[in-house]
């Protein structure tokens, strides 16, 4: 289901949601933390794609771009660098509800999570050791805590 969501106020950012399963997900809810977290990060869309998809899917693109074969939660591919962010990130909802389950959360807060991780991997972040995965888990949980002011 493919959605545009410009700020309020701004110039249209290019942002796309595509569910390729037939699980409901709150599309609007996502857009808005997506366009939330570019606003306070001082970054802007200039072309996100956002695809929720399953593990089968995932796990493919996992194996062909990264080598790794086995299904994961998101893989973000940034397609540039700066302010003005292009990208695509993939987000497993069968890795979501695993993972809302195993760190024992519901599936709604483990899929804004993730779609916050994802949008923070676009906006320059990482995570691939200690101290960046504490930045960002810090500000995940910042913005899951925002959202209920949105």
């Amino acid at each position: 289901m493919p959605g545009s969501l410009p700020p309020k106020g701004k110039t249209p950012m290019s942002f796309e949601l595509f569910n390729t399963t037939r699980r409901d997900i709150p599309v609007d809810r996502l857009g808005l933390a997506v366009r939330k977290v570019l606003e306070e990060e001082g970054c802007r869309a200039g072309g996100i794609e956002a695809v929720y998809c399953g593990d089968r899917m995932i796990h493919r693109i996992n194996r062909e771009y990264l080598g790794h074969d086995c299904p994961t939660d998101t893989i973000t591919f940034s397609y540039g660098s700066g302010k003005e962010i292009e990208g695509v990130f993939y987000i497993s909802l069968d890795m979501i509800e695993t993972n809302a389950r195993r760190f024992a959360t519901d599936f709604e807060n483990e899929l804004f999570r993730v779609t916050i991780h994802s949008v923070l991997h676009l906006a320059g972040y990482d995570d691939r050791n200690d101290d960046e995965k504490a930045v960002m888990r810090q500000k995940e949980e910042r913005y899951l805590a925002e959202m209920e002011n949105w």
